[in-house]
């Protein structure tokens, strides 16, 4: 069994797979003043409230996009097992054809998400994680990972409108009853998601017409259940998605 670890700005998720199968997602807030004491305990709680013994995960993995936090959890995984723990990053074989200016500045995230991409769906296709920031990673018929774009977050952006206006209260993330709306929070709301919904849209066809071919569109992340409703192209949402790429990452560099 496999421990999968990805810590985002926001949000750590971590989760374990059994062969093929993950056998449970969960989410803690990543802290950057933890300890790896303290990291320690929340994962343990986390494994101990799905059912799973310390004793089975023969190894795990870690994605990170926190320098801060990687080694803190690193330590804190090897203070529950007695596996190796891997962290991806230079040195790890991803099997990932990068095709970008400087393949050493591609987010660690986004290798995993592509890895499992293209592993579970055809290509070309687009990424899109919706994190702190929204990125779109596109993924040519050759399965070589050619680019893409990062925007602001929803969350980022609901923060945003509420520190810089002095009457717009913070607001739940979930669908909209409707587009237009009579009362402040729905119109906050709708706006949101609608934008970041068209903002998909939009973005997916002008890619296509870029790449000159129709693509598998994926969606992975936080708010990508909310979202994903809205859009008016389909789309999948792979709330796993990441932590498939981190087994089948593991299991490249096992041995």
């Amino acid at each position: 069994m496999i421990l999968a670890i990805d810590i985002g700005n926001t949000n750590i998720v971590l989760g374990c797979a059994d062969g093929d199968e993950i056998l449970f997602r969960e989410r803690l807030s990543t802290n950057q003043t933890e300890t790896a004491l303290e990291y320690a305990v929340r994962i343990k709680a986390a494994l101990d409230i799905n059912k799973i013994s310390t004793g089975s995960i023969t190894g795990a993995i870690i994605s990170s996009v926190v320098p801060s936090v990687t080694n803190t959890v690193k330590a804190a995984a090897e203070k529950l097992i007695s596996a190796k723990v891997l962290i991806v990053g230079p040195g790890i074989k991803t099997g990932l054809s990068i095709m970008i200016d400087n393949p050493a500045q591609l987010g660690s995230d986004l290798v995993v998400d592509a890895v499992a991409g293209i592993q579970y769906y055809p290509v070309p296709q687009v990424i899109i994680d919706m994190g702190t920031a929204t990125t779109y990673s596109v993924i040519d018929k050759n399965r070589s990972f050619i680019g893409g774009l990062i925007t602001t977050g929803i969350a980022a952006s609901a923060e945003a409108l509420n520190a810089k206006t002095a009457q717009l209260p913070k607001i739940a993330f979930e669908k909209p009853k409707k587009i237009i709306n009579s009362n402040t929070v729905e119109c906050m709301k709708s706006g949101l998601m609608y934008s970041n919904a068209c903002a998909i849209d939009g973005i997916v066809e002008r890619i296509e017409e870029e790449l000159g071919d129709k693509c598998t569109v994926v969606a992975t992340g936080g708010l990508s259940s909310v979202v994903v409703p809205l859009c008016k192209r389909d789309i999948i949402v792979d709330d796993d998605l990441m932590l498939k790429g981190l087994v089948l990452i593991y299991n490249k560099n096992k041995h």
